[in-house]
Formats: C-alpha cells, structure tokens, sequence
C-alpha cells in the first residue's frame, strides 16, 4: 500500500476512534467515498483487508491503526 492510503487509513481510525470510542468498528469502506473515484486503490485495500489478512467485514479501528502502522 501507498504512504498516502495509509496515512488515510491511520486519520479515518483517529477520528472515528476520536467520536466513538476504542470499541468502533469500520469496514475498508469507510476509507473511501461512496463514489468509485479510485476502483484500483479500493481493490488493493480490499485485497489486504480480505484475502490477505482475512479480516471480518467489521473490525475495530484500533486493530486496523496497528495494522496499518506496522506495515
């Protein structure tokens, strides 16, 4: 993955770790807009999230943050 796809990943996390507390869960959706602006870049991050990692569709946020700053 790209610095800047990460660095997106790790902001969405804060923010929504930020409103809703370390128990918020998301899905690699919420990385995006619900345009389909970036097809590829959606394909990547669902390929780690999905077949790499084989996360569950829902995850918490701080898992993911790690995840992604480990990387």
């Amino acid at each position: 993955m790209n610095e800047s796809i990460k660095e997106k990943i790790i902001d969405v996390c804060d923010q929504k770790i930020k409103q809703k507390g370390d128990n918020v869960g998301l899905s690699f959706y919420a990385f995006f807009k619900n345009k389909n602006s970036e097809p590829q870049l959606l394909m990547e991050v669902a390929t780690w999230w999905i077949m790499t990692e084989k996360l569950d569709h829902f995850e918490k946020a701080v898992k993911i943050k790690k995840m992604i700053q480990a990387l």
